[in-house]
């Protein structure tokens, strides 16, 4: 509900803050003092447009705050969570218009796009006023309202489950579908690189060392030459290994008379086994080398054959193998393509059907509730100084399909005297016969799911006396499931009021200013005293204006 609204430098109002309490609040105040202010500065922390004229005179910004206790409104927590605006229990929607006509939108002390704060509005405020924005002409908040009556939203909610999944699954379908051409090109190409790759007969341990063998090959007898000439001066009788030999036995023999020679001893002695190994290794590796021509070709050859198949796979020749392997893998997902449509198609048929079963109870359902509905609006209607006017919660067939929210449109028709033809909603001629059927619907709803603050501006408009008082009654029985703030220019409705504001207005030396202030007992006495009697305030008028605010507690 709304607890609180300030505002600040808009139009006529230099400084207001306003408490709002719980039920039914009236807002009273002569002709031209003001009273659409309040609906002005809602609208803007609502995310309606603003613009500079609304501006005071002289001053740079105007702005107006509005805050909501949303402790128990857990659709508007979830709302502000996903967009991670929570602020525990409470929102606050702060708008800033410059003089410039440049505006900024604030959730929660959040910076937010005006169709932000506008979608988090919507769910606290609904604007039952003389114009044509209200929640109550949009199509897909009648069909809400419907559902809220006949206790469907979750039915419709599980079916719209329904509908997104067999929504995605169709688009699966058509992709797969459209791509079945460039499937059967791509499987060929496949198939031949895969065939190539396979002829190969590709062994890892070839692939990591062809190219260290065919060099070796090729460059054996350079290296046969090179290895001969090194063991020739290791091992002939005068070369390095005879001579590390016997100048280690001498050195070993010094190292007996001290004892400092023995770590140089022990190196000199490691370095001949060292030398002696090297000449094992060498004889090892010459034995393996032979300068083969036909080899050496072969190799080449292989060696070629892997560099045209690496090119082609755009890989190294180590990588041959996982290339051919993520081949045959695409292989078999373009092979099971045909598989995978079937199977799509048939959880396709099964989602259609789901939708079918359950579309059907929905229709059911509203088609029942809708009459029920209609009914008791149109009697609402009567006792709300509409006499032979008729609303039709009507129902028409969508195409033949599987759609979000059900087979059928949701629209409210409305005829406002007999005789006459049953037009939508939002083609009411009369604002004030706009403001008793939203009246209506919404008392008739008032169990359903609703926004929690209902603001109904002039609902009286063209209706006095008896009507009036039942108008009041109507207001007051809706207080006790929502917020109520009502704009009166009745005392029979404005008697009816949990908390009475009044608007005036005074000339000052830097323009006209607007004040709102919550009365006292005695001082609404006075207001609906008022109302009654003019300007002048009888003792008649008081009395009158004491049993009609008695009668209506």
């Amino acid at each position: 509900m709304l607890s609180q609204l300030s505002v600040k430098n808009l139009a006529v109002v230099e400084t207001l803050d306003l408490a709002f309490s719980p039920g039914m609040s009236t807002v009273t105040g002569e002709t031209g003092a003001g009273k659409s202010i309040l609906l002005q500065a809602l609208n803007l922390t609502l995310g309606r447009r603003g613009d500079s004229t609304l501006v005071r005179h002289g001053k740079d910004k105007a702005e107006v705050s509005a805050v909501f206790d949303v402790a128990n409104n857990q659709k508007i927590q979830n709302y502000l969570e996903n967009q991670s605006l929570e602020d525990d229990g409470e929102c606050i929607l702060r708008r800033i218009i410059n003089a410039d006509g440049r505006s900024k939108a604030f959730v929660n002390g959040v910076s937010v796009p005006l169709s932000v704060m506008k979608s988090v509005g919507e769910m606290l405020i609904d604007m039952h006023g003389q114009n044509e924005h209200q929640l109550l002409l949009r199509p897909d908040q009648q069909r809400e309202l419907l559902d809220a009556y006949a206790q469907s939203s979750e039915a419709c909610a599980q079916l719209n489950t329904i509908v997104a999944e067999y929504n995605a699954v169709s688009s699966q379908i058509e992709e797969l579908s459209s791509n079945q051409d460039l499937k059967l090109q791509q499987k060929t190409l496949l198939q031949h690189q895969l065939q190539e790759l396979e002829s190969a007969e590709l062994i890892q341990d070839e692939l990591d060392n062809i190219e260290s063998d065919f060099k070796t090959s090729a460059n054996a007898a350079s290296l046969i030459e090179k290895a001969s000439n090194i063991l020739n001066q290791l091992e002939q009788e005068s070369g390095v290994n005879t001579q590390l030999n016997s100048l280690s036995y001498e050195l070993s023999l010094a190292a007996e008379t001290d004892e400092k020679l023995q770590p140089i001893s022990a190196l000199l002695s490691s370095a001949q086994l060292q030398t002696q190994e090297s000449i094992y290794e060498l004889n090892n590796y010459l034995s393996s080398l032979s300068v083969d021509e036909q080899t050496t070709a072969e190799l080449e050859e292989r060696l070629s054959e892997l560099h045209d198949l690496s090119r082609k796979h755009n890989c190294q020749i180590t990588e041959l193998i996982s290339a051919r392997d993520k081949i045959a893998d695409e292989l078999d997902a373009i092979g099971g393509a045909g598989a995978s449509i079937d199977a799509l198609q048939q959880q396709k048929d099964q989602l259609a059907q789901q939708y079918q079963t359950q579309a059907q109870q929905l229709s059911k359902v509203r088609t029942e509730k809708a009459k029920h509905l209609s009914n008791a609006v149109t009697e609402a209607m009567q006792v709300l100084g509409m006499p032979g006017s008729e609303v039709k919660v009507d129902l028409s067939s969508k195409t033949i399909g599987v759609h979000y929210n059900g087979d059928e449109s949701v629209d409210f028709l409305v005829k406002t005297n007999m005789g006459s033809d049953f037009k939508a909603l939002k083609k009411v001629a009369s604002g004030g016969e706009l403001s008793r059927i939203s009246l209506a619907i919404s008392v008739v709803s008032s169990d359903s799911e609703y926004t929690p603050t209902l603001i109904f501006d002039e609902v009286d408009v063209g209706i006095s006396g008896a009507v009036a008082e039942v108008v009041g009654q109507k207001l007051k029985q809706l207080s006790e499931h929502y917020q109520i703030i009502c704009i009166t220019h009745l005392a029979q409705v404005a008697s009816f009021g949990h908390q009475h504001l009044r608007v005036s207005k005074a000339q000052q030396d830097d323009g006209a200013q607007t004040t709102v202030e919550q009365l006292s007992a005695d001082e609404r006495v006075s207001e609906v005293a008022r109302i009654l009697g003019g300007a002048t305030i009888t003792d008649k008028a008081r009395t009158a204006a004491e049993e009609m605010i008695e009668k209506s507690a």
